[in-house]
């Protein structure tokens, strides 16, 4: 059952299907755990796919996203610094719409509630001045009404033809 510190896996599956996701392609992060264990039980009605890497993950969304598909890219913050290029290239350059969903790995709990750009670990204040400077719309995913964001990413990166990002700034509770 979520708590007040997070969304449980079941609210963030009933907003996927919501947006009409068809594609969960995902490296695992250990912030979205409980997700990616309800999503492997065939929960949400959502295709699993796992890529070895980040810049995989972003690679097979656009073949999805080309081939008619809703993908989600489902990685952490690392992860989405580990393939800015591969962003670049496919989704701002080629503008092939893309919705990430990124949990903030290394977030301190005294930093729920607070600004992520005011956490003291750097991979956590980045996220946001980074996706800034790429011009990636971005909303944060901290508490269950916050979920209408998910298909307003969608209608975002389809309008811009390019990407959008929903941070998952606390660990999505098991339910």
């Amino acid at each position: 059952m979520a708590d007040d510190h997070s969304i449980g896996a079941s609210a963030y599956l009933a907003a996927l299907q919501r947006a009409g996701v068809s594609h969960f392609v995902t490296v695992p992060d250990f912030v979205q755990l409980a997700l990616h264990q309800a999503v492997e039980r065939g929960e949400g009605g959502v295709e699993l796919v796992r890529t070895c890497n980040e810049d995989q993950a972003v690679c097979v969304a656009a073949g999805l996203t080309v081939a008619g598909k809703r993908p989600l890219v489902v990685i952490q913050n690392q992860g989405l610094y580990a393939c800015v290029n591969t962003i670049r290239a496919v989704a701002l350059d080629a503008r092939i719409p893309t919705v990430f969903l990124i949990g903030q790995f290394g977030r301190e709990a005294e930093n729920f509630s607070q600004p992520s750009t005011q956490s003291r670990r750097r991979v956590v204040n980045l996220l946001e001045p980074l996706l800034d400077t790429l011009d990636v719309p971005h909303w944060q995913l901290e508490k269950a009404s916050d979920l209408e964001a998910v298909p307003a990413a969608y209608d975002a990166a389809l309008t811009r033809r390019g990407a959008a990002a929903l941070i998952v700034g606390r660990p999505v509770a098991c339910n």
